[in-house]
């Protein structure tokens, strides 16, 4: 082990596409939704123009345009303006607010649970997400993400790349910055973790935007650790 890294203390970790497969899970649910009402929609299109607008979202409360609204709530709007476009006409609220909480229930990729549970032996896991408390406390449910305690973008009420959003995991956790580790496939994340003194891993999702996606794939100089995997971050890290 890169003997810079042997103070990490916790390890916080990018959830979409960095530990669950969103694109994949979206797009089965939107299929089964789309069966069920006998229409033909395109459920990896509809992942992907859902997703588009969640950036998009988050910058209008970061600049003042939306007052603080959680992921759930930014999810809702993009929703609602997606479901006529791609033909579900007249779906009742109860169905709109279900495949609203198709975020809450996305699936790992096939490392990710059982990385997880290796690092856990030896370091404080927790998920550093914009996603809100309720939505990453079901998605643990559902798909068996053993955290310890999850963090994010709603405890402090700022989105990353913010950084009052990375200093909170130090501050939650009673650590030094450069006792936490922030873990995410994308680059950007890190390097906005990186000014703030986390130290960072990369781990490439390849497929995270589907066959024909541009994820990141090679890491830059604001990583730390590069790793294929969440075992080979264990690895990488003794455990």
């Amino acid at each position: 082990m890169d003997p810079t890294l042997a103070g990490v203390k916790a390890l916080v970790f990018d959830v979409f596409g960095t530990v669950v497969d969103w694109r994949s899970s979206v797009a089965a649910e939107v299929q089964a939704l789309a069966a069920n009402k006998q229409i033909t929609v395109d459920g990896a299109k509809f992942a992907d123009a859902w997703r588009a607008g969640y950036a998009p979202s988050m910058n209008r409360v970061r600049t003042g345009q939306l007052p603080w609204t959680p992921l759930d709530g930014l999810h809702r709007m993009t929703l609602d303006t997606l479901l006529g476009q791609f033909g579900f006409t007249a779906l009742p609220e109860q169905e709109i607010a279900d495949l609203n909480r198709a975020w809450h229930r996305l699936q790992p990729w096939p490392d990710s649970v059982p990385g997880l549970t290796r690092l856990k032996r030896q370091r404080i896991i927790a998920p550093l997400s914009n996603g809100n408390i309720a939505l990453m406390t079901n998605m643990a449910r559902n798909a068996g993400l053993p955290w310890d305690c999850v963090l994010g973008a709603e405890l402090v009420r700022h989105y990353k790349p913010d950084r009052e959003v990375y200093q909170s995991a130090a501050d939650f956790l009673d650590l030094q910055p450069a006792d936490v580790m922030m873990v995410a496939a994308h680059l950007g994340d890190l390097r906005a973790a990186k000014t703030v003194g986390l130290k960072t891993a990369f781990v490439a999702r390849p497929l995270e935007y589907g066959p024909a996606g541009k994820p990141d794939l090679k890491a830059d100089a604001s990583v730390d650790l590069s790793a294929k995997d969440f075992n080979d971050l264990a690895a990488q890290l003794g455990v």
